[in-house]
């Protein structure tokens, strides 16, 4: 089982974030956290990256760019939940679930109202 915590906003969609350790964030680092929109941890990430290899010398900045691949793992879902907060996102459930689409039947189960929110996909 998986946990997931769904964020809402009004006249948005409920966006599900599962917990845990982020693979992306680890192999794609600032990537990974741009193609979720968390714009200003991305900038960070960069940031700390070029100075990383700026600042340290040869066998350090080695290490410390894989410290920073790790730390970007261990956070990586959590500063995506603080990008959607920022833009207006409020914390609804955690959710425990198989899946994904478990999780968002679960919460439509239990919030009957955020259905009301999902559009239409047009192909």
């Amino acid at each position: 089982m998986k946990l997931y915590t769904a964020l809402i906003k009004p006249d948005a969609e409920p966006v599900l974030v599962r917990e845990g350790f982020a693979w992306g964030a680890l192999f794609f680092g600032p990537f990974w956290l741009a193609a979720h929109r968390a714009w200003i941890a991305a900038g960070i990430s960069v940031a700390a990256y070029v100075l990383i290899a700026v600042l340290l010398p040869e066998p350090a900045d080695a290490v410390a760019v894989c410290g920073l691949a790790f730390i970007l793992g261990f956070t990586g879902h959590d500063l995506r939940r603080w990008a959607l907060e920022q833009r207006g996102y409020l914390l609804l459930h955690v959710i425990v679930a198989a899946s994904m689409d478990d999780a968002f039947l679960r919460l439509l189960t239990h919030r009957p109202d955020q259905a009301a929110a999902f559009r239409p996909r047009s192909a």
